[in-house]
């Protein structure tokens, strides 16, 4: 069984409710098709690299799911560009790592993005007395040398 991920772009100009009818109306012709819906993440509204039909955001929309057949995508992905809701699709067929992957990135193992911890007054403070200290072992061990001298 062949696991495949298809992400597409929807027009952000849609209500929301649209935008929910729009994706469900994929899982559910994947359904149909004879696919086992893996996951669907609904990643929202984000920031396009370049603009795409006059409009520089859209919401994008990920459904991982796995087939025997392979005539599924063609049907999917002709749908798709039938489609005017959709700005952009991408149907990818994952391997072993791609697959553990998401998997791990779905049970939290994996973070997409780390986020950085703002430095906190406390730091400074903490800063300046491993500074000291550094400078204390370096001014102990100094004198003597010079004395050896």
């Amino acid at each position: 069984m062949n696991q495949y991920e298809v992400t597409f772009i929807i027009d952000p100009v849609l209500s929301g409710d649209e935008i929910k009818t729009t994706g469900s109306t994929y899982e559910s012709l994947l359904k149909d098709n004879g696919c086992n819906i893996v996951h669907v993440h609904d990643m929202g509204l984000r920031q396009l690299a370049y603009p795409i039909n006059k409009k520089s955001s859209g919401i994008y929309y990920c459904i991982e799911f796995s087939t025997t057949a392979g005539e599924v995508i063609s049907k999917v992905e002709l749908a798709l560009r039938r489609d005017e809701r959709i700005m952009r699709f991408l149907t990818v067929k994952l391997d072993k790592y791609g697959v553990k992957y998401n998997e791990d990135r779905r049970s939290g193992k994996i973070v997409a993005y780390k986020k950085k911890d703002k430095k906190k007054p406390n730091d400074a403070a903490t800063t300046v007395e491993k500074k000291e200290k550094v400078v204390e072992e370096v001014m102990v061990k100094a004198p003597s040398k010079v004395e050896e001298e």
